[in-house]
């Protein structure tokens, strides 16, 4: 049986300030890495944090789900959320969100990934092979048929792939895996990009005209199409932060 998990802290209660998850989020990493809770151990249950953080169960089932991206708490479906025990990489996943919470870091992020696949989009489209394109498109179709769906959760899962599959078309590991990190810290803002908007049909289109330019080795057409999705999704990003901004004011 698992040890009672420990008080919550007054001083674990939001004071909104920034957008309502990066805060609560934040709040969160405080309280995790305080020294209050060992790695392998079952935290508070979503109902004792919402109390705590004063906000809503959604609102933290919202930062749980975040984190466990990250490898930083391991969701057990029946059982309870527990802090990961891999306490050699806890740190650097701790930077990593340091990096994805405060908003200019995001935008650096953005600018890094958008600047990477460009130059990765180029060198798919000179090296892809017929087997590396049609898992390239296999990738897109996947995005179609999730769009067709309306199943915004299965569009974010298959645009990441779809983005992968061109980082290893490239032949460069290193540029494929500093794509897979940077897609990864993203992630997050990806769904949130994409649940503000409320659609995925329009975003089909830009990525359609990348596998296009890939499958037929125009390195240039391929890295003006991204470069035109890229910035498209900084855009879109810009917009959901300032929704974020919006809704932390209206609570406040």
């Amino acid at each position: 049986m698992s040890a009672k998990p420990p008080t919550l802290p007054a001083s674990l209660r939001v004071q909104p300030r920034e957008g309502p998850l990066a805060e609560i989020t934040r709040k969160l990493l405080d309280y995790l890495l305080s020294g209050e809770i060992e790695p392998g151990t079952k935290i508070p249950s979503e109902r004792q944090l919402a109390e705590g953080l004063g906000v809503g169960r959604s609102a933290v089932r919202e930062a749980i789900k975040s984190l466990s991206l990250l490898g930083l708490l391991d969701v057990r479906q029946g059982d309870g959320t527990y802090l990961s025990r891999s306490g050699s990489d806890l740190l650097p996943r701790v930077i990593e969100w340091g990096l994805l919470l405060e908003e200019p870091r995001i935008m650096d992020l953005l600018e890094a990934r958008a600047e990477i696949e460009v130059v990765v989009a180029g060198l798919a489209a000179t090296r892809g092979d017929v087997e590396a394109v049609d898992r390239v498109r296999e990738r897109f179709e996947a995005m179609r048929v999730a769009d067709e769906r309306n199943d915004i959760d299965a569009y974010v899962e298959a645009d990441l792939a779809f983005h992968l599959e061109i980082a290893r078309t490239s032949g460069n590991e290193v540029m494929a895996n500093i794509v897979t990190s940077l897609r990864s810290l993203l992630r997050v803002w990806a769904e949130r990009v994409l649940h503000h908007a409320g659609e995925t049909r329009t975003s089909l289109p830009m990525h359609e005209a990348i596998v296009d330019a890939i499958a037929s080795g125009d390195a240039e057409a391929a890295r003006a199409a991204m470069r035109a999705h890229m910035a498209r999704a900084h855009r879109r990003l810009r917009e959901a932060l300032d929704a974020e901004h919006a809704a932390g004011a209206g609570a406040s």
